[in-house]
């Protein structure tokens, strides 16, 4: 009988399994294919198979390569669940999130999964409601699998519970909202610099000649955001007025409420929202009250989600590729494990650039009642 790796007759036991040297076939034949049926096909041991299967860094690339065109050729795939009890690694990554419906959290988790997927990780998600240490650290212990690794989404209060409560021995990294300062270089973390987004934001809107231009602030996982930050840094350049900032959840419902009570002034013609979703409520308090967009009033949003360029009128706002920065996150997570240590980890550089994508809703201001030249006559 064919057991998966070996043969056995009935004389005879089948030898105790291998770290790593477990496979199936991928509908090639019979027999499945072995570890040593693909190190003698491509003329080294098994113990260089079993270092290319897990990701070890000492092999040559010229060696990986011949290895990884031979495992295709025969049709080898390792046993995950084999070289678990077999005592090898196990390639698996979970991810603790406190959302996964807003869509930056969304995202970030599509990139992740397309970037572990493609590496052979298996990935899990694991939610983090909870701010109150004792279970918050309780629910990272669960999450914590064995020689697995951890990439935390830390935006927002639970996020960043979370982040504290991981025991520094596991591998893991962090997407985290703009450091304040240098970034910590315990672990690597990975992020958009939403900060200087939201000042080119206000300066674009600025330069369309608003006075100044009022905001709508998203819960943040720091004492001052960075969007919030970039914002006020933008206006107190200019010399312009700073609004209080108007504290809102990250619904459209929350936009909307904003929206009703910043309608009724007349003197606001501008306002940079901390999401689309916000940007989305506001404009429909915007345009119950009758006032235009973008003729009445201005409105730039952040994150560019896909119903971004479907509205009417089409909403200007700040790209964030949370996908990819998914994706740079799990970059990192690899350097990590390769080098078991982040201070010497070569860690890409954290990305991509945000982008300002100028759309239908925002322009220069109104012209005041009153203030528009005449012409003279006969001309």
């Amino acid at each position: 009988m064919d057991v998966t790796n070996h043969q056995s007759g009935p004389d005879r036991d089948p030898p105790a399994p291998r770290s790593g040297e477990f496979g199936t076939t991928a509908g090639r034949g019979s027999r499945s294919v072995s570890i040593r049926d693909v190190a003698a096909a491509a003329g080294v041991s098994y113990q260089t198979v079993s270092r290319v299967i897990n990701g070890h860094p000492s092999v040559r690339d010229s060696t990986r390569e011949a290895v990884l065109a031979t495992i295709d050729v025969l049709g080898f795939r390792p046993n995950r669940a084999a070289r678990a009890l077999a005592g090898g690694p196990v390639q698996s990554v979970t991810v603790l999130t406190p959302n996964t419906t807003l869509y930056g959290y969304m995202a970030a988790l599509q990139g992740i999964e397309e970037a572990a997927r493609a590496a052979g990780f298996a990935v899990g998600v694991r939610m983090i409601e909870l701010t109150e240490p004792g279970e918050v650290g309780n629910a990272v212990a669960r999450a914590i699998e064995p020689r697995g690794a951890l990439i935390v989404i830390a935006y927002g209060e639970a996020g960043t519970a979370a982040l504290a409560a991981v025991p520094p021995e596991v591998p893991m990294v962090a997407m985290v909202e703009t450091p304040a300062g240098d970034a910590d270089q315990r672990r690597p973390w990975v992020w958009l610099d939403d900060g200087k987004a939201a000042l080119e934001a206000t300066r674009y809107l600025l330069g369309l000649g608003h006075r100044t231009v009022h905001y709508l602030a998203i819960s943040s996982s720091t004492q001052t955001s960075q969007r919030q930050a970039g914002w006020r840094t933008a206006l107190e350049e200019a010399g312009a007025p700073v609004p209080e900032p108007i504290q809102c959840g990250w619904t459209p419902r929350s936009g909307y409420q904003a929206g009703r009570a910043l309608a009724a002034d007349p003197q606001v013609s501008a306002v940079l929202c901390g999401n689309d979703d916000l940007a989305l409520g506001l404009m429909r308090a915007m345009q119950e009250a009758g006032r235009a967009i973008p003729a009445d009033i201005s409105v730039v949003g952040f994150d560019d989600t896909p119903v971004a360029g479907f509205l009417t009128p089409s909403l200007t706002t700040v790209r964030m590729d949370f996908t990819e920065l998914g994706r740079v996150g799990f970059a990192r997570l690899q350097a990590l494990l390769h080098t078991g240590n982040a201070r010497s980890a070569e860690l890409p550089t954290p990305g991509p650039e945000p982008e300002l994508i100028i759309r239908e809703s925002a322009g220069p201001p109104p012209v005041p009642h009153g203030s528009r030249p005449t012409r003279a006559a006969g001309t």
